[in-house]
C-alpha cells in the first residue's frame, strides 16, 4: 500500500501531522493509523484465504488472468507491442537484423545476362530533366 512512499514523504507527513494535530495527539494518531492498516491487512488476507478454501483449485484459475493483467499493466507500450505482435523479436526496432551470407551461384545455373546493353560513350545530358 505504501510501497511508493519514500523517506522524504514520510518526514513531510510527520511534520504536517505535528503542525495539524500537535505534539500531544500525534502519537495517538500514528498508533490508530498503524492499527487500522494492520486490521485491513488481516481482513484482506482472511478473505483471500476463505476464497482459496471455498474455491479450491479454481482459485488459481481465477488468479492466472489477473496475474497476466498485472504483467501487462507494468509494460511499456513498446514492450507490449513487441511481445504480442512480434513474439518478442524487437530486432527491427533496434536495427539488429539477422543477415545471411550471400550464397554463391551453383554450377548448374548459368550466370544471368544483363537486361540491357550499356551504350558506349558518355551518357547524354538532358537539361530539362534536371
Amino acid at each position: 500500500m505504501f510501497a511508493n512512499v519514500g523517506w522524504g514523504e514520510m518526514i513531510l507527513l510527520v511534520v504536517v501531522g505535528l503542525v495539524v494535530l500537535g505534539p500531544e495527539r500525534l502519537p495517538g494518531a500514528i498508533r490508530w493509523t498503524t492499527g487500522a492498516i494492520r486490521q485491513a491487512r488481516e481482513y484482506l488476507s482472511g478473505a483471500t484465504n476463505q476464497l482459496r478454501d471455498e474455491l479450491g483449485p479454481e482459485f488459481d484459475d481465477l488468479r492466472q488472468p489477473l496475474g497476466e493483467l498485472q504483467k501487462l499493466r507494468g509494460m511499456t507500450p513498446r514492450a507490449a507491442l513487441t511481445k504480442h505482435l512480434l513474439d518478442g523479436d524487437d530486432s527491427w526496432l533496434t536495427g539488429e537484423f539477422e543477415t545471411s551470407p550471400v550464397k554463391p551461384q551453383s554450377a548448374a545455373m548459368p550466370p544471368a545476362a544483363p537486361l540491357t546493353q550499356q551504350p558506349e560513350g558518355p551518357v547524354p545530358f538532358d537539361a530539362d530533366a534536371t
